[in-house]
């Protein structure tokens, strides 16, 4: 992938994302409950501790899952959850390994619509609508993956000149500018008590 990436606010791991679209997958799955750059930050510190330059679906797949979770879990932990985020990533991991042969890019390489990337997207374990149509706002954003009605496909998330996920972040004030928006988007939850925001 021949992109630029800030999404871990980190050099060597933003290279890594860039590089690998499995640890963006993974990034994107670990981006719950803990700040963006923490969940972009993981697979950059999973690849480390597996040492390896990149990441592997087969690899991490056949992994033990006591010991998976005994690497995420090491100070400083991936994710919050390190234990159950283990298991999250290596059944994503499972997934690809048998319906993608561990390529992540097998999902929209011959994709014909972004109604169809998002399908293929939603299937993949721990990846909800929400989850699905960030990543694929964030692969047209960002990648360049761009099938028929990918930003329709993508909904809010898929808008040009919007500042509401990791699609749209460039760098740190596109980041500020996200961050903006999430709060506004928690006060207004807060004030209708409404449902969560992720």
């Amino acid at each position: 992938m021949n992109v630029r990436l800030r999404l871990a606010q980190r050099p060597e791991a933003d290279a890594l994302l860039e590089r690998d679209p499995l640890a963006l997958m993974i990034g994107m799955l670990l981006d719950q409950q803990v700040p963006m750059e923490w969940a972009f930050s993981g697979p950059y510190t999973i690849a480390r501790r597996l040492g390896r330059e990149d990441l592997d679906a087969h690899e991490i797949a056949a992994h033990d899952p006591e010991g998976f979770a005994a690497l995420l879990s090491e100070k400083p932990a991936v994710h919050r959850y390190p234990g159950a985020m283990a298991g999250r990533v290596q059944q994503l991991c499972r997934y690809l390994a048998e319906h993608c042969d561990g390529d992540p890019t097998a999902l929209w390489r011959d994709v014909s619509s972004g109604a169809e990337l998002l399908e293929r997207l939603h299937e993949l374990p721990g990846f909800g609508r929400q989850k699905a149509q960030i990543f694929l706002a964030l692969l047209g954003k960002r990648l360049g993956v761009r099938p028929k009605g990918w930003r329709e496909a993508a909904g809010a998330y898929g808008e040009e000149g919007a500042y509401r996920s990791v699609a749209d972040i460039t760098g740190p004030e596109s980041l500020d500018k996200v961050r903006a928006h999430k709060q506004e988007l928690k006060r207004q939850a807060k004030q209708t008590k409404g449902g969560a925001v992720s």
